[in-house]
C-alpha cells in the first residue's frame, strides 16, 4: 500500500517542483523519498530486528493475491509487447509530452504543443517522464510501467476490499473476481490507468481514517494527486467519495469530519495547479458552467442547464446505448481503450447477491454491513453513469469510461453472492475448495478468458496512420539507435513514440516548420545538418497534415516537388523506403 500511496503523492510533488522551478528529476524523488527512512534507519538501528515468517490464514490469502498479481502482469506485460508501435491515438500523445518532462524536466508548455500536460493536468507525465529518465526506451517505460501500475491495482484492491468489507475470505473472493471482470482496465497506455489505480489507497486511507484520525493527511495528498491525473474521473471518483461519506454520516448519525476535511483539504492542494487553468481547459464554456446568473433565481435549473452543456449524455468517443447482452456477455472482440461487459457467470452471482441484499435489508443497519449501502449505492451511480444514452439522461460524463469503476462494486457485491453459494453447498456436504474453484472455473470461461484473449490480441496502432504499409515502412526506424534525430514532414509524434528523437516543443523547430514547404533541398539540408538531425521521412501522413497549415494546392504542388528534389539531391540517400513512405540519411 506505500507503493499506491507513492504513486498517488507523485502528481502532486511533481506540480510543488515545478512552482518552484525545481526540475522534476528522478534524483530529487529518490532523494525526497528516502529522507525518512533513511533517519529512522539510524535513529532506530539498535532495535532493528528482522521479521520472522510464518505460514498464516493471512499470509496464505497475500500469496493468493500475489498469484493474481503477477497472472495479471504477465497478461498485460505480454499483450503490450504483441506488437512494435503503440496502440491507437492517446498513447502517441501521451509519448510526446512524457518525453518533454523528461528531457525539460518541467510541465510548463509555453508553446502550447502538448494536449496531455498543460493545461491537461500532468500527473500521468509526471510519473512516466520520471521513470523514462531512468530507462533509455520510452516505448518500452510506457507499456511495461503502465502494465505494471494496473496490475497493482490487483494488490492495491485486495487491502482496500479487506478494510471495506472487514472480512478477508470476502476481500480475497472480491478480488479473484475483480482479476476477471473484463470491463475493468485493459493495457492500454493513459491517463486512467493511473488515477483509478490510485482510488484504492484513497479508499484504503479512508477505512484507516476511522483507527487513526492521522490517516487524513494521507488521504488529502492521495486525493489531490487524483484530481493532478485525469479530470473527469476525478469528479466521478469525488461523488464516490461523497457516497461513502453521506452514508456513514447517515448511518453513524454522525458526520465523519475527517473525512469531509480530507477532500476538501485535497481539493485545495489540487488547486496549485488548477488555480488558472479552468479557462485553458475547458474554454469560455468552463468559464460559464462555474459562474451563475444572478437573474436566473432557480439554481437548481441553471445548474442542470450548465451541466447538460457541459456534460452531454453522448460524450465520449465510444459513448453509445448499451444492451442487456453487453452486460451479460463477455466478449473476446470488445473495444481496447475501455473493454465493456460483465459475463454470464458473475451477471448471475450480482443478481443472485442484489437478491440476497434486498431479502436481508434491515441487517445493513448492522455496523458490519455499512459498506454494502456504500457499495449498492455504487453500483448504482456507475451503471446509471454507464446508460446515459439508454436512459436518454439531461447529463452525462463520458459514459464508456464509467464501466471500470463499475467493475469495483460489481466486484464487491458479486462475492456476496459467491459466499452464499460456497455456505449453501457446504450444508449438503460439498467441499468448500470444491464449490469455490468451480465458480472461479466458470468465470474464467465466461469472463476471464474473454479478458485475456483481448488484452493479449493484436491491437491496431490508431488512426493517425494512412496505411499499414506506412506502419511497417516506419518500423524501419526501430533499427536504429534509441534517441537517434529524425525529422519528419508529417510532424514528431510518431518519431518519439518510436524512440527517436525531435525537438518538437523547441522553438527552431516551430518556426522553421511554419515556412517547411518553401525551404528548398539547400535549406532543408543545412538546417537539419546544424541541428544535427541524421534522417528525413516523408509520408502519406505529410500531405494530411501539411494541408491544415498551407492549404490544399500548395501542398499539391509543392510537396511532391520537394520529394522529388531530395530524391535527385546528392545531399541524401534512400535508406529505406516502401508505397506509403521513404527515410533518406542526412550526408
Amino acid at each position: 500500500m506505500r507503493i499506491g500511496f507513492g504513486l498517488g503523492v507523485i502528481p502532486l510533488l511533481g506540480v510543488i517542483l515545478n512552482l518552484l522551478h525545481i526540475p522534476i528529476d528522478w534524483k530529487i524523488f529518490l532523494v525526497l523519498s528516502i529522507i525518512i527512512p533513511v533517519y529512522n534507519m539510524f535513529r532506530f538501528r539498535n532495535s532493528i530486528k528482522i521479521p520472522s515468517i510464518k505460514l498464516t490464514k493471512s499470509n496464505i490469502a497475500v500469496i493468493l493475491v500475489l498469484v493474481m498479481f503477477f497472472l495479471t502482469l504477465f497478461m498485460y506485460v505480454k499483450g503490450s509487447f504483441v506488437y512494435p508501435y503503440l496502440e491507437d491515438d492517446d498513447p502517441w500523445t501521451h509519448a510526446k509530452g512524457i518525453k518533454y518532462v523528461t528531457m525539460e524536466k518541467n510541465v510548463r508548455d509555453t508553446n502550447n504543443v502538448f494536449k496531455y500536460i498543460d493545461p491537461y493536468p500532468p500527473g500521468f507525465a509526471v510519473l512516466f517522464g520520471v521513470l523514462h529518465q531512468t530507462s533509455s526506451s520510452l516505448m518500452w517505460t510506457m507499456k511495461f510501467f503502465n502494465a505494471l501500475i494496473i496490475s497493482l491495482g490487483v494488490l492495491f484492491f485486495y487491502f482496500f476490499a479487506k478494510q471495506f468489507v472487514g472480512n478477508r475470505n470476502k476481500a480475497l473472493l472480491s478480488t479473484s473476481i475483480f482479476v476477471m471482470v473484463p470491463c475493468y482496465l485493459s493495457h492500454f497506455i493513459w491517463s486512467h490507468s493511473l488515477v483509478v489505480t490510485c482510488f484504492f489507497p484513497l479508499m484504503y486511507s479512508i477505512g484507516r481514517i476511522r483507527e487513526d484520525s492521522r490517516w487524513k493527511y494521507a488521504f488529502m495528498l492521495v486525493y489531490s494527486g487524483i484530481f493532478l491525473i485525469q479530470p473527469t474521473q476525478a469528479i466521478k471518483i469525488s461523488i464516490l467519495v461523497g457516497i461513502y461519506l453521506v452514508v456513514f454520516s447517515i448511518l453513524k448519525k454522525k458526520v465523519q469530519w475527517n473525512v469531509l476535511f480530507a477532500m476538501i483539504g485535497g481539493f485545495l492542494l489540487s488547486l496549485l495547479w488548477w488555480y488558472n487553468k479552468i479557462g485553458a481547459m475547458f474554454g469560455k464554456q468552463g468559464k460559464k458552467a462555474i459562474i451563475f446568473s444572478t437573474q436566473e433565481t432557480n439554481f437548481i435549473t441553471q445548474l442542470i442547464g450548465k451541466l447538460a452543456r457541459a456534460f452531454p449524455s453522448n460524450s465520449g468517443t465510444a459513448t453509445r446505448a448499451y444492451t442487456f447482452n453487453d452486460f451479460f456477455v463477455a466478449k473476446s472482440q470488445n473495444l481496447i481503450n475501455n473493454p465493456i461487459g460483465v459475463g454470464i457467470v458473475l451477471s448471475i452471482l450480482l443478481f443472485l447477491s442484489l437478491i440476497i441484499i434486498l431479502r436481508r435489508y434491515k441487517s445493513l443497519a448492522d455496523e458490519k454491513n455499512h459498506w454494502i449501502s456504500v457499495a449498492l449505492l455504487w453500483l448504482l451511480f456507475t451503471f446509471i453513469g454507464i446508460n446515459s444514452v439508454t436512459f436518454n439522461l439531461p447529463v452525462g460524463l463520458f459514459a464508456f469510461r464509467f464501466w471500470m469503476l463499475f467493475a469495483i462494486p460489481l466486484s464487491l457485491i458479486a462475492a456476496h453472492g459467491f459466499v452464499f453459494i460456497v455456505e449453501l453447498l457446504k450444508q449438503m456436504k460439498v467441499p468448500k475448495i470444491a464449490t469455490i474453484s468451480l465458480i472461479i472455473i466458470l468465470i474464467f470461461l465466461t469472463s476471464g478468458q474473454q479478458k485475456y484473449t483481448l488484452n493479449t490480441a493484436m491491437w491496431l496502432p490508431g488512426g493517425v496512420w494512412t496505411s499499414n504499409d506506412e506502419v511497417s515502412g516506419y518500423m524501419w526506424l526501430k533499427t536504429l539507435p534509441v534517441n537517434t534525430k529524425v525529422f519528419s514532414y508529417s510532424g514528431d509524434e510518431i518519431v518519439i513514440g518510436l524512440d527517436k528523437f525531435s525537438c518538437m516543443w523547441c522553438d527552431n523547430l516551430i518556426e522553421f516548420r511554419k515556412d517547411l514547404l518553401y525551404q528548398n533541398v539547400s535549406e532543408l539540408y543545412n538546417w537539419l545538418k546544424k541541428e544535427k538531425y541524421q534522417y528525413l521521412v516523408m509520408d502519406s501522413m505529410s500531405y494530411r497534415d501539411l494541408v491544415r497549415p498551407f492549404g490544399e494546392n500548395e501542398t499539391n504542388e509543392l510537396l511532391p516537388k520537394r520529394l522529388q528534389e531530395i530524391i535527385s539531391s546528392e545531399k541524401f540517400q534512400v535508406v529505406h523506403q516502401t508505397k506509403s513512405m521513404v527515410v533518406f540519411k542526412l550526408l
